[in-house]
């Protein structure tokens, strides 16, 4: 999976969970204070691309010590988090 393919199945798993439907940008925050999504949205999201990548045929790992380290998480955006998705797809 190429990262613009990753980056537009994360925007659509993050717009169908939003309570408040709004556009989904590649630098929206998915942590901390100016965050979009609350935590258990978040897993949402997760356990979907984890379902995703089973049927691709890879394992998504999203719980791993630097995907919760704040300075090098996934999560910081939407990119960071398709950019992690589509590199594990690859390898």
């Amino acid at each position: 999976m190429n990262l613009s393919e990753a980056k537009e199945l994360v925007r659509k798993l993050i717009y169908d969970a939003l309570q408040e439907k709004r556009e989904v940008h590649d630098d929206m925050k998915l942590i901390g204070a100016e965050s979009v999504l609350d935590s258990m949205t978040l897993v949402e999201v997760c356990l979907a691309l984890e379902d995703d990548a089973e049927e691709r045929g890879f394992d998504f790992d999203w719980t791993s010590d630097e995907a919760m380290s704040r300075a090098r998480s996934m999560f910081r955006t939407v990119e960071s988090l398709a950019a992690e998705f589509a590199r594990q797809s690859n390898q």
